[in-house]
């Protein structure tokens, strides 16, 4: 989402110079990538981008062919095998088949309309774009997006059709999967390839704390694009730290964040009382994980309290609280600490174990 944020950002900011433009994008990955499938770029005819595709490997040739796009006003595909010599000088050794779409960006805009939808609101965000067709039809010409409520069920500009449903039984099926994937509509006569992005909420932090060390959690919590929620002292708070709070909410006052299932909860206040009563709250929220900070052996007194008030925490509790929080990583200083924390709240949120990555033996990423 960070970076959509950043690509119609930059295309507002250039567009009043009157420039033509392109989106380059992901859309299919076989094998192994440093980007994978709905990785962007918005390249201005003048060479000018924001975004990438690649490690840095792919976005000069990228920025030529989308240059020719926008002198065509065509879009195209272009086939990356990042396994071999490359015919642009570069050997990437990324051991991958890469599919970038390239898309002249056209007066009504209509891929720039739907990626501003997609940051209007945290919600998952579902994007079907078209990579491959020989149906008369404009409506299913290659490079065309339509976005889908996830409220109404409904593809946004698509009439009714046999691959109107069609589609719709496979949005369903990334949104049971939790992953983007490509389809292809096949008859006697027809060809339709297209690629269903899901784009999933942003990431919430609720933190539950007013000392010090809740400024680098912030900083890195901001960085990584996260919504980010304060309950504290608003007077203790120094204001030049507080930028990326979205929600400050004083801590003598009844109103809570929102939380969610993509909500992660950190309580950091350092008085056991208040940690107490601010777990008692989250707990019976939908936040998938709570941080708490401080030695096991505060958290097994916190535990035993819970007893003694007739309400000790189950084993699905246990499961979401994290104490001590934070991955092995050797942290000391608040920053590592914070870094260490966010860390695993990523880990805990993907699935993923957080070991180091050259002890794995399976790809970095899931292949699909």
């Amino acid at each position: 989402m960070k970076e959509i944020k950043s690509i119609l950002q930059f295309f507002n900011d250039v567009q009043s110079s009157g420039e033509q433009c392109a989106l380059a994008q992901v859309v299919r990955v076989e094998g192994s990538s440093y980007r994978r499938e709905g990785a962007r770029m918005i390249v201005f005819e003048s060479g000018t981008f924001e975004g990438g595709i690649s490690g840095g490997c792919l976005e000069g040739d990228a920025l030529k062919r989308s240059q020719l796009a926008i002198l065509k006003q065509e879009p195209s595909i272009i086939t990356y095998d990042t396994s071999k010599e490359m015919e642009i000088g570069i050997g990437l050794g990324c051991n991958g088949i890469i599919d970038v779409l390239l898309t002249p960006i056209t007066d009504d805009a209509e891929n720039i309309k739907i990626l501003e939808k997609c940051i209007s609101q945290r919600r998952t965000h579902i994007i079907v774009t078209i990579t491959e067709s020989n149906l008369a039809d404009e409506a299913f010409k290659l490079g065309r997006s339509f976005y889908y409520d996830t409220d109404k069920k409904i593809i946004e500009g698509l009439a009714s059709s046999e691959i109107k449903n069609y589609i719709s039984d496979k949005i369903e099926q990334v949104l049971e999967q939790n992953s983007s994937k490509s389809f292809a509509f096949k008859s006697k006569e027809d060809l339709l390839h297209f690629h269903i992005e899901l784009i999933p909420a942003q990431y919430h932090l609720a933190i539950y704390g007013d000392n010090y060390d809740v400024y680098p959690v912030i900083q890195i919590a901001g960085l990584l694009d996260w919504e980010i929620s304060l309950v504290g002292n608003i007077q203790k708070l120094k204001k030049e730290h507080l930028k990326f709070v979205k929600n400050i909410y004083p801590k003598n006052l009844q109103d809570r964040p929102k939380i969610d299932e993509r909500t992660a909860v950190i309580l950091m206040a350092h008085d056991f009382k208040t940690d107490i009563e601010n777990l008692k709250t989250t707990i019976l929220s939908d936040a998938p994980y709570i941080a708490s900070l401080g030695p096991k052996k505060r958290f097994e007194k916190m535990k035993n309290k819970f007893v003694e008030m007739g309400c000790p925490l189950n084993d699905q509790n246990l499961l979401r609280i994290h104490a001590p929080c934070g991955l092995e990583i050797g942290a000391d200083s608040p920053e590592e600490i914070a870094l260490s924390i966010c860390s695993e709240i990523i880990s805990s949120f993907t699935g993923k174990e957080g070991g180091m990555l050259r002890k794995k033996m399976d790809p970095i990423h899931d292949r699909l």
